[in-house]
């Protein structure tokens, strides 16, 4: 939803209950879990954030809190989301005065123990995005060679009429975000270690 000025709560609370019901609007729910659908462009971006227990622990919690979207021009609403499977967030980034509003539903959770220990979740598209697909953000911690990584992925196409005819420019912003958010996670590991008492 393409907007000219930043919405209000009441409005963020409205769109979030209005696309709460609504099915998702691409059929390979739940395919970042294994092989992206073909037809859509795959983007895969990582980082390693650091070694060890307490960082993948302080990696947990960033993600926990959606710090991956603190980037400076995109934001969840609710900042406070539960990351728990059917949990409906609207994701709104602003540039050159224009703001765009989507909405996306958490698909399913991440929570694995063993040599490769993994936490996170993946958000599918719902009618009012500009963009069709999935998004899957992981925290990976490696107990072979003590690695902690953060991991995005996505498979996208465009959904809307703006975003197809602007469809250079989406893909643009969407290596943007990945950028962004990788740098994002980096800092917020960083910035919120485990203390042992």
């Amino acid at each position: 939803m393409l907007l000219f000025r930043r919405p209000e709560l009441d409005e963020f609370v409205r769109f979030i209950s209005d696309q709460t019901g609504k099915p998702f609007s691409y059929p390979a729910v739940g395919a970042t879990s294994g092989k992206p659908p073909a037809g859509f462009i795959v983007d895969h971006n990582r980082v390693r954030l650091g070694n060890g227990e307490d960082m993948f622990a302080s990696a947990c919690r960033a993600l926990s809190a959606w710090k991956m979207f603190d980037v400076g021009w995109v934001e969840v609403f609710p900042p406070d989301a539960p990351i728990v499977m059917g949990s409906t967030v609207a994701v709104l980034a602003g540039m050159f005065a224009l703001w765009f509003l989507n909405a996306c539903r958490i698909v399913y959770t991440v929570q694995e123990d063993g040599p490769l220990r993994r936490f996170g979740f993946a958000y599918g598209t719902l009618p009012e995005h500009a963009e069709s697909g999935e998004e899957r953000f992981i925290i990976e911690w490696n107990r072979g060679d003590d690695s902690v990584w953060y991991d995005l992925l996505a498979f996208s196409r465009p959904n809307q009429f703006l975003a197809k005819i602007a469809y250079p420019v989406a893909r643009e912003l969407q290596k943007r975000f990945a950028s962004d958010s990788l740098q994002a996670m980096v800092r917020h590991s960083r910035l919120s270690p485990v203390r042992n008492s």
